[in-house]
């Protein structure tokens, strides 16, 4: 060695990669090992069993319903695209709303000698328990761009009392 070198000692401590010290770092290490473990359509599997009409006539998505209590009724709300009036059914019995509908799709393409024609149908069936019984025959509905709102009144015994407490 030369006067103008000199030598260099490497520690263990020198060579360790830092660590980072994050909340998040254990988080995303989980993340990572959850997404090794089920990939991310793991449950898609079981819910084609049960709903194969409803897949094929919303796209793969169940139908969103949104129940809202309010003091003296409820009213549901539920989103039905490519659904006509004309193919919706509704029914109501005490707590049990059931919603019942079809859909039909029909594309033709001609181009030349290329012709393509798809027919696309389907049928879903839906019941919903209502938090409280309901006045069945009173209730009423309305289909308005893809969305059926039912409103109806609660029975008599299932409406809310305030109750003040002494």
């Amino acid at each position: 060695m030369s006067d103008k070198e000199t030598p260099v000692t490497v520690t263990n401590k020198e060579m360790e990669t830092p660590q980072r010290h994050s909340a998040l770092n254990a988080f995303d290490e989980m993340d990572r090992w959850f997404d090794d473990v089920f990939p991310r359509n793991w449950m898609q599997p079981f819910f084609r069993r049960g709903w194969p009409d409803l897949e094929m006539a919303f796209g793969g998505k169940a139908p969103r319903v949104d129940v809202i209590d309010r003091e003296t009724e409820l009213v549901v709300r539920a989103e039905l695209p490519g659904v006509a009036k004309e193919d919706l059914e509704v029914s109501l019995s005490d707590n049990l709303l059931t919603i019942r509908a079809r859909t039909r799709h029909e594309e033709t393409q001609e181009k030349g000698r290329y012709h393509r024609r798809e027919i696309t149908s389907g049928e879903f069936q839906r019941s919903v328990r209502l938090p409280a019984d309901v006045e069945g025959e009173k209730a009423k509905a309305s289909f308005k761009d893809g969305v059926l709102e039912l409103v109806a009144p609660k029975a008599t015994s299932a409406v809310r009392h305030s109750i003040k407490v002494e």
